[in-house]
């Protein structure tokens, strides 16, 4: 197998102001990765190019269709035909969901989660194997997968959000609702953000400002994993391109 390349799929709005795929890079090594922020129009890269693919959050929501997301769902089915192992965090977890089975699956959260909540893990595979059964991790989402249909797992949930991981199958794709990737100083600078934009705190959002930092074994595990993981069917040797 090539070297490993990786495309993160920036789905930030306002790049200048609210860069994603920065809180990524800190886990990934020396795996070798490009950016695409595809709200902003620019050109879909050749997904024969890449290894794996990550989808990172946004300030959009999943609910209010845009143009670009045909774009990045059709992306999503290719790489998944590919067999590339793909990983998706909170909004990116939304548009997987929507990709592979639909805007059905999609919808305006009853509970948002802003502030740090508690992953409750009901079940291991490959990737989640050394994560612990209560893995705290920052939330930022207003909506929410819900209803999945086969062949979809869901491995974990939060009190408020039934599907905080899930798995498409047996195929090489996750999705993370919540945003583990986020250092605590980053967390707390969106939390503020909240506030200002939001203009009154609530007792969870006080909390969330106040917590002491959080132990990030479990997401490197987790992208350490993924990384390692080959495409499930043969790639052409194009990584190297």
């Amino acid at each position: 197998m090539s070297r490993k390349r990786l495309l993160i799929v920036d789905n930030s709005l306002h790049p200048i102001l609210f860069r994603p795929w920065r809180s990524w890079k800190r886990f990934v090594g020396d795996v070798q990765y490009d950016v695409a922020n595809l709200p902003s129009g620019q050109p879909v890269p050749e997904i024969e190019r890449y290894t794996h693919l990550l989808l990172t959050g946004s300030e959009g929501s999943i609910v209010e269709p845009k143009p670009w997301f045909d774009v990045e769902a059709a992306l999503i089915r290719k790489a998944a035909d590919a067999g590339l192992p793909i990983l998706g965090s909170c909004f990116g977890h939304q548009m997987l969901a929507y990709a592979l089975s639909g805007p059905a699956t999609v919808r305006r959260t009853p509970a948002p989660e802003v502030g740090w909540v508690t992953l409750r893990v009901t079940q291991r595979d490959e990737l989640f194997v050394d994560a612990p059964d209560e893995w705290p991790a920052f939330a930022y989402h207003f909506d929410e997968v819900f209803d999945l249909p086969e062949p979809w797992h869901v491995y974990a949930h939060t009190d408020r959000c039934a599907v905080q991981i899930m798995r498409f199958g047996d195929q090489p794709i996750w999705g993370i609702q919540a945003h583990p990737e986020m250092s605590q100083k980053k967390a707390q600078a969106v939390t503020r953000i909240y506030l200002l934009l939001r203009g009154k705190a609530g007792r969870r959002v006080i909390t969330a400002l106040r917590r002491p930092s959080l132990d990030e074994t479990p997401i490197r595990s987790v992208v350490r994993r993924f990384l390692t993981l080959d495409p499930t069917y043969p790639v052409a040797d194009s990584a190297d391109r």
